[in-house]
């Protein structure tokens, strides 16, 4: 008898074809997610649960799983959605998809760095606008990269992603993070500092820590009254790990420079949140893995951990805390 699994989004059909010739899968077709009460009733009868960081995998929905559910799949690195030590109670192995993203993520980071920086947003905003009269000396002005600070906050895969690419344009680089030693980043050209001195000193911030109950609302009031008033701060994590309304206030304020998102709290955002009122953030909708390669090895990946889970094997990518 072919094990039974609920997919909660449709995914790449890369992922989506192994799982449907291993599985009898069930694929929720809509795009938003299912609602909790229907994913409550779907555990208790599933072999197994490929997920996204939509879904809400708390310990009451892991107290419901049936005796039969074996593996939950999460197509995301991050699983700050799931309560990983409920399931480790029930011995329900998770799956995530690690490394995959990496580049994809840097590339977004880095490209918001430039947007925000060169004011790409409202440039096109101003030629919408019909504001583009003629060329003005004094139009649009923007920060340059070239000899620049960038302060790195996480030297995971993804901030020394982002730090390979900011070699490419001559710029300083800094990093917080109390898991490296200062001989091991200074072979690659970065420097570590203390939290406050990389906010003091960078003229960009880029966020890329996990969000947990150390990272929460890291970057608050007081974090934004360290940095420059030309700072721009970027964040391709999680949006919790901002505090939003501090960097509203700190932003319309002049307390930085601006900033630029990909990540924020809640997911989606609400169109009239005052952030989208300041010009000088720039806000995307949480698309630092949406490149078609990405994303396809990231289905595959979710499926294999899926399939290896619902056959009672060792999962290729599992959570280890």
């Amino acid at each position: 008898m072919r094990p039974k699994v609920f997919v909660s989004r449709i995914i790449p059909e890369a992922g989506l074809n192994l799982i449907r010739e291993a599985c009898d899968a069930e694929v929720w077709p809509e795009v938003m997610p299912p609602p909790y009460d229907l994913l409550l009733e779907k555990v208790k009868t599933i072999d197994g649960l490929l997920s996204t960081l939509n879904d809400r995998i708390d310990a009451n929905l892991i107290a419901s799983c049936g005796e039969n559910l074996k593996v939950i799949s999460q197509m995301s690195v991050g699983y700050d959605n799931i309560d990983v030590n409920a399931a480790q109670a029930r011995n329900i192995p998770i799956g995530n998809t690690p490394g995959v993203l990496t580049d994809a993520t840097a590339d977004l980071a880095f490209a918001l760095l430039l947007a925000a920086s060169r004011r790409i947003v409202e440039g096109v905003e101003y030629i919408r606008n019909g504001k583009w009269r003629t060329w003005e000396p004094l139009a649009l002005l923007g920060g340059d990269l070239s000899g620049a600070t960038l302060g790195i906050i996480g030297l995971g895969r993804i901030g020394e992603a982002v730090a390979r690419r900011a070699k490419g344009f001559d710029m300083r680089i800094v990093a917080y993070s109390p898991n490296k030693s200062k001989e091991t980043v200074a072979k690659i050209g970065i420097e570590l500092l203390s939290f406050d001195q990389l906010l003091q000193e960078s003229d960009f911030v880029s966020i890329h820590v996990p969000l947990n109950a150390q990272t929460r609302n890291l970057i608050n009031a007081q974090a934004l009254q360290k940095m420059k008033p030309t700072a721009i701060l970027i964040n391709t994590a999680r949006g919790p790990i901002v505090d939003q309304q501090a960097l509203y206030e700190a932003v319309k304020s002049g307390i930085i420079g601006g900033a630029a998102l990909d990540v924020t709290n809640p997911e989606p955002m609400s169109p009239d949140d005052p952030l989208l009122s300041l010009p000088n953030i720039t806000i995307v909708p949480h698309i630092g893995s949406a490149s078609l390669r990405t994303r396809n090895k990231m289905a595959v990946m979710a499926a294999e951990n899926l399939i290896a889970g619902v056959a009672g094997k060792s999962l290729p990518n599992q959570v280890k805390v």
